[in-house]
Formats: C-alpha cells, structure tokens, sequence
C-alpha cells in the first residue's frame, strides 16, 4: 500500500523535473500531446496485465506522462494567455478537481456495473483518449527548436529564493493532499463507516475542491498580495483535523469540508507559479523546479502517515503531525504571496556574480 501511494510523487518529482527540459527540445504542445499519449496506454494496458511488475511499470508510465502535462501547463497558459492566468488557471484546476472527484466516486461503481476492477480503470484511458484529440491540431504552433538566448533552466531557478519558497510550499502542500488522498478512505472506515460511506467522505474532501478550483485562482490574479486568501484556506486544515481527532463520526461531513478546503491551496500555488514568472520560459522552468522539487518533499507524506499509523496504532498521531506541518506550510506561504518575479531574481544574482568577478582597484 505504502509503495502504491507512494508512487505518483515520486513520478512527479522525477518526470517533472525532466518536463521544462523536454519542452524545450520537442515544443509545449507537441510534449503536451505526448504526455496524454502515454497516459492512455499506461492507463488501458495496466488495466489488461496481471503481472504486478508489469501493472507498476504501465502505472509509471501513466504517471511520467501526468507529471510532463503538470508541469507545461502553466507555460501554456502564460504563453496564450498572459492577461488571463486567473481564469485559465481556474478552468484547468476545476477540471483536474473535478477528474478527481469522480475517480474517487465513480471508479467503485464502474467496476462493480461491468467486469470487476479492470473495467473501473480503463474508463479513465477513454477519457485521456478524448483529451488527446484537441492536441493533434495544437502541434502546429510548435516552431522547429531553437536555442534561447538567455533562457532559464532549472539550475538557475535554483539559485533563487522564490524558487525554494515555492518549491517548499508545493511540497507541505502536497505532502498534505497525497497524505489525505492515500490514507482518509482507510482513516474514515478505522471511524466506524462502512467502505461505501468512507468512499463517499472522500469523494466530498475532493468535491468541495471543484468550485473553489474556479473561484481561487481568478481572487489570486486580481489582487497583489495572497495573504488574506491563504490564511483563510490554511485555517482549515488545523480546524478539520482536530475535529477528526475528537469527533470523527458526529460531524464527519463539516471535517471533510473544512480538510477540502485545505487541499484548495493547490490551484493557490498553480496561479502563484504562473504569476512569478514574466515569460514562458521562466513560468516553464519555475513550475518544473517547483514541482519536482516540491514532490521529493511531498513523497514522505503517505508513507510517513502510513508508518506512523502502524507504530501508534491509531490516526491520532498522523493527523496531529499533519497539523503541526500546517505551520511551517503558512509561514512560506506568507512569503511566497508577496509579489516577485523569479527573473528579477536571476537578474540580482547575475549583477553579484559580475560584481564578485570584477578586478579590484589597481594600485
């Protein structure tokens, strides 16, 4: 259990890092269309195989393909739509908000309606089928690849301090939701709910995310400064958890409500990727670094949450080190909601290091 949560951050972390390289050699779009590509056989053939080892490498391929489009997406966004990244950011969030909700919900009984559990995974290779469609035209806006002058690569958005911040905010914050995502199901039916009444708290922790999806990055792009909307959205966190340590039954609905309003902090630091960057190129390599290192830190979130279960014996000391991790998530918050650009950035530590290599007087 522990390697199948597991697995999708740490794909993340590896083929996101990977992406903004990629993008630059192939074109957004033409990666973009091969991502899709392999989430539809990774998706159809796991589905088809009994081999464990087998059914983990398609799964990783699903995966390398998710993480690609993950990362490009807000280079895309910034690149056709530079005035409107609020609401361009709100309609792909709400979408994925939406595709998880119903993978939650509807997986179960689409496997239980047709051929047991293979039918239930291979609905979500038609769906990527469909996604693909539109990219097939798309490709034509790639040019033939050229070097950039002056383009920015993940190492240099290592040398910055907005990119740590983010990548340290989209770590806590993912650490959070792979953690909620893994281990809430297994957390509510431990309550006392049935497998079918825990599938469906969880189906609400994931639903409520589809209209703040839509609501929270459109806030996000209108205003300067983040603060207020991230400290409203982390409130919750603290709030739900220590309700679910109290009161796990009697307001089992209010908890998953107020934990799923903390996972909204999500299409938060997808906006705040696509406005700290001026161009593309900057959006492309700061969403790369930052999600790629940001799921290195989130991959100790379902095991971790799982280990701690095991040598408790309960959910109280998981849910309470989730909390305590709330703290540091908002004071990065705090700071990455300020407004920068990470190429202004660049452009400081590239005065210093012109600076630190200039000769001294002569005497």
């Amino acid at each position: 259990m522990r390697v199948i949560t597991s697995l999708p951050v740490l794909a993340f972390a590896v083929f996101g890092a990977l992406a903004p390289r990629l993008a630059r050699v192939v074109g957004l779009h033409r990666l973009t269309l091969a991502a899709l590509l392999c989430v539809v056989v990774g998706l159809a053939g796991r589905a088809q195989v009994s081999s464990v080892p087998v059914f983990l490498a398609l799964s990783l391929l699903a995966l390398a393909g998710m993480a690609s489009a993950n990362v490009v997406l807000p280079s895309l966004v910034k690149l056709h739509f530079p005035d409107k990244i609020g609401l361009l950011t709100a309609i792909y969030s709400t979408a994925l908000a939406i595709g998880l909700t119903a993978a939650s919900v509807l997986t179960v009984p689409i496997s239980e309606a047709y051929d047991g559990w293979r039918s239930g995974l291979m609905a979500w290779a038609f769906t990527a089928a469909i996604a693909v469609l539109p990219w097939l035209a798309l490709v034509a806006h790639d040019r033939r690849p050229t070097e950039e002058r002056g383009r920015i690569g993940l190492l240099d958005v290592a040398r910055t301090r907005l990119g740590w911040l983010l990548a340290l905010f989209f770590g806590l914050q993912s650490l959070q939701a792979y953690s909620i995502f893994g281990w809430f199901a297994e957390l509510y039916q431990d309550a006392g709910f049935s497998a079918h009444t825990a599938g469906l708290l969880l189906g609400v922790i994931t639903g409520v995310s589809i209209p703040l999806s839509f609501l929270i990055p459109s806030l996000v792009a209108r205003v300067q400064d983040q603060t207020l909307i991230l400290c409203a959205l982390m409130a919750c966190y603290p709030i739900g958890y220590l309700g679910l340590i109290v009161a796990p039954q009697e307001f089992a609905l209010l908890w998953a409500v107020l934990v799923g309003t903390g996972t909204a902090t999500f299409p938060l630091i997808l906006t705040l990727i696509g406005l700290r960057a001026r161009t593309p190129a900057g959006t492309a390599a700061l969403s790369g670094f930052a999600q790629s290192s940001g799921y290195l830190i989130a991959a100790i979130g379902p095991l971790g949450v799982g280990l701690l279960r095991e040598a408790s014996g309960g959910w109280t000391v998981p849910l309470l080190v989730l909390l305590v991790l709330t703290i540091p998530q908002l004071l990065i918050g705090l700071k990455v909601s300020r407004p920068a650009f990470v190429e202004d950035e660049l452009g400081r530590t590239a005065d210093e290091d012109r600076a630190g290599d200039a000769p001294g007087p002569r005497t």
